[in-house]
């Protein structure tokens, strides 16, 4: 199948990008991946859609391969929205469908919001469409896990020492029941931390996904959601962070708009259900 990448000129620095499938008639799909900060390595498996229709990955700035400028101005939202459309406009992608996973969810509300031409429908993997009811539901999550783990992150986030050894290994325990479920976690996904940038998540968004102290904490579109009116597909896991029932939620004031719970997944089901991610989402684009 045809591979090729290269790099695009957007505010602040130069993207990564890579297409797959370039032949095929279809309309493209462009992954927006998660983080803030994270880059496209654990979506890669997703280059799979690419034998019904082309699939475009970029690694937004200060990630993955794209350049990562020492300017910490560029960490706002405001710029990912329009590197979204600087991106698309290099690529002369007229016609796209959108799907964005977590932050990417974030991503592509905001930029739909701006009534951008030819976006023919959305995805909204694992949904961030409002910061503080994210955070209510991990606040809820949170009284899940050990009663150890509990005091360990209440004691780090009160004292600021959320970079803290003890503070990552309580937050990985977190993670175990609501990010990934996959027991051992997939050692690929080891590789792709260089690919991260810890600086802008600490910027965008906290110290961990259930802390929310960043520049996003007050992120919240779902009063304008009635406004996106192309056909919407809203997915999660049943122990997902994004909950099913925020999730749904969302789904009940988008216009139009269909929803999918992934039985045996938490956050990343494009892993850890992978066919059946797959499936859901060849079905909803195909139609």
């Amino acid at each position: 199948m045809s591979m090729n990448e290269g790099f695009v000129e957007v505010t602040g620095g130069k993207v990564w990008y890579q297409i797959h499938g370039r032949q095929t008639k279809k309309t493209p799909v462009i992954i927006l991946h998660g983080g803030p900060g994270s880059s496209h390595y654990s979506l890669q498996g997703l280059r799979i859609l690419a034998n019904e229709r082309p699939v475009i990955f970029y690694d937004q700035l200060g990630c993955g391969k794209s350049e990562r400028p020492d300017d910490p101005s560029l960490w706002k939202i405001e710029r990912f929205v329009e590197e979204l459309g600087q991106v698309r406009e290099a690529l002369g992608l007229d016609q796209v469908h959108i799907l964005g996973h977590s932050w990417g969810t974030t991503l592509a509300a905001a930029y739909l919001l701006t009534k951008p031409m030819g976006v023919r429908s959305v995805i909204f993997s694992s949904p961030c469409l409002s910061a503080p009811l994210w955070a209510e539901d991990q606040e809820r999550n949170r009284v899940l896990l050990p009663k150890s783990v509990q005091t360990t992150l209440s004691a780090c986030e009160k004292n600021g020492t959320t970079n803290s050894e003890e503070y990552r290994e309580a937050t990985e325990e977190f993670n175990k029941r609501f990010v990934c479920r996959l027991d051992p976690m997939p050692a690929f996904l080891k590789e792709g931390a260089k690919f991260k940038n810890p600086e802008i998540y600490n910027i965008m968004w906290g110290p961990s996904e259930f802390h929310v102290t960043g520049n996003l904490k007050n992120f919240d579109c779902t009063a304008k959601l009635k406004d996106i009116h192309i056909p919407a597909l809203y997915t999660c896991g049943r122990y997902d962070e994004a909950t099913p029932e925020t999730t749904e939620y969302y789904r009940s004031l988008t216009p139009n708009a269909k929803f999918h719970v992934f039985e045996k997944s938490a956050h990343m089901p494009y892993l850890e259900e992978m066919e059946e991610y797959v499936r859901v989402v060849r079905e909803f684009l195909k139609d």
